[in-house]
């Protein structure tokens, strides 16, 4: 197969958000919220079994008054933040004002980590002529992480659920997306790490290729082992 673009996943694929003790332990910091390591320990158990933070560990159950905003959390922004934040809300934290600063700490740049090979990858695409658009089921404009983080130019178009009210694995999002790229969905792979939401470009003809959500340090080379550049 030619590659004449590739669709890429954000969180787990690109980018991989920090972890629930990095989370907390830096909004705290950052609001000068000073609380004994025992409560940190529990505080920080309390929300990775919430699965408050978005792109990190999946909810252990989702109560019932959240679960029709959690189906649909990726159709619009307030939805995303009502469905986050109400799983941290699970947790009693010591000040009411962390939960509304740990949803804006998950938006930040500082938050996130390219994998170790995103950037080579991404520049030997745009070196081959291919064309490159982000396809992300998420509630935030997440392009200033990538302009944060130099990944900005390697990118032609960025198509986000929110923005289209439209979630993974529909056909359609995908279908945005090669429009904005300019190629034939058969000219196009797909790449993420959801088998189910990232599969749905399959419906399209998209060739799907999978890596695996793992930690950056965990993960050196899965995006060039994929074979889209030589």
């Amino acid at each position: 197969m030619l590659i004449k673009g590739v669709l890429f996943d954000f969180s787990g694929t690109l980018f991989r958000i920090e972890s629930v003790r990095s989370w907390l332990g830096a909004v705290l910091a950052e609001r000068e919220v000073t609380v004994a390591g025992e409560d940190f320990e529990r505080y920080v158990a309390g929300l990775t079994a919430a699965g408050a933070l978005p792109g990190g560990p999946v909810p252990q159950r989702i109560p019932d008054r959240l679960a029709e905003v959690w189906a649909t959390r990726d159709e619009s922004s307030e939805r995303h933040r009502e469905a986050y934040t109400g799983l941290a809300r699970q947790v009693d934290l010591p000040d009411p004002g962390l939960y509304d600063a740990l949803y804006e700490r998950h938006r930040s740049a500082a938050a996130w980590r390219p994998y170790p090979d995103a950037a080579g990858v991404l520049k030997a695409l745009r070196t081959s002529g291919a064309r490159v658009g982000v396809v992300s089921n998420i509630g935030w404009d997440l392009r200033p992480v990538f302009r944060a983080h130099g990944l900005d130019t390697f990118v032609d178009a960025y198509v986000l659920s929110y923005e289209h009210g439209i979630q993974k694995p529909d056909p359609q999002l995908f279908h945005i997306a090669c429009t904005l790229v300019g190629k034939d969905p058969t000219d196009v792979v797909m790449v993420g790490d959801d088998r189910h939401a990232d599969g749905g470009a399959a419906a399209l003809g998209c060739e799907v290729r999978f890596v695996d959500h793992l930690p950056v340090e965990e993960r050196p080379d899965g995006l060039r082992a994929l074979g889209l550049v030589p």
